[in-house]
């Protein structure tokens, strides 16, 4: 993999007219589980004002299945698109660029259903939108000013993914090596690698980039510049 960072096809918003009204800079970062899209999101978060920047999970967006009986819910593949309730994630986009606040749903690994709680997100001057699959849905494609594209080498997302799914999602070794074997790989060749072809920008080594991120940062505070000029 080239370890150097892809920039196409794209062109920032402070690029735009004077004139035009500031708005909210949505960015949606996405690639395959375990490379990395968290710890570049938290880099990028640590490096601006947290009250200027909000983060939206596609995570917290997994559709309810209390329903099912427990042992149906841990066959669930995650990794597919269906999984998602992208309908709500493009209105809660579309609310918060309206000025509303929203409730975000609260998603649980351990029992695969959704809390009755949810956590308020109120409308930021950038939008942060993180998930393995949120570039494979249109209409929320559409939403993002700036299109990310976190790769890594299947081994190193292999390795993360172990270690996270033993530590936060109370999975042993063999389940998490069979789950991969059995959706994770394949829903990543058919569903998510193939939207590297949409990314505006592309992010090798995940968190590891240094270079990628202080991009990825740059361009956004240029943004949160332009937004506080616009409304002086």
């Amino acid at each position: 993999m080239n370890s150097y960072l892809v920039i196409r096809n794209y062109f920032p918003l402070f690029f735009l007219s004077s004139h035009q009204s500031p708005t909210m800079l949505v960015v949606g970062i996405a690639g395959g589980t375990g490379s990395g899209k968290t710890t570049v999101v938290r880099k990028i978060m640590q490096s601006l004002k947290e009250e200027n920047v909000g983060v939206m999970h596609q995570d917290s967006y997994y559709r309810d299945s209390s329903h099912l009986p427990m042992e149906e819910r841990q066959q669930l593949n995650f990794d597919h698109p269906a999984s998602i309730e992208f309908e709500l994630m493009v209105e809660h986009i579309r609310q918060l660029r309206n000025g509303t606040n929203v409730q975000v749903p609260v998603y649980s690994y351990l029992t695969c259903t959704r809390s009755n709680d949810s956590v308020p997100l109120t409308p930021k001057e950038v939008l942060i939108v993180e998930g393995i699959l949120i570039l494979t849905h249109p209409d929320l494609r559409d939403m993002f000013d700036m299109k990310v594209y976190v790769d890594a080498e299947a081994d190193d997302r292999l390795i993360r993914v172990i270690r996270r799914d033993i530590v936060e999602r109370g999975r042993d070794v063999n389940t998490v090596l069979e789950r991969y074997e059995k959706t994770v790989k394949q829903m990543h060749d058919q569903f998510i690698e193939p939207t590297k072809k949409f990314a505006d920008i592309i992010v090798p080594q995940g968190g590891e980039n240094k270079v990628g991120i202080g991009v990825l940062t740059s361009t956004i505070r240029m943004n949160l510049t332009r937004y506080s000029i616009g409304n002086e």
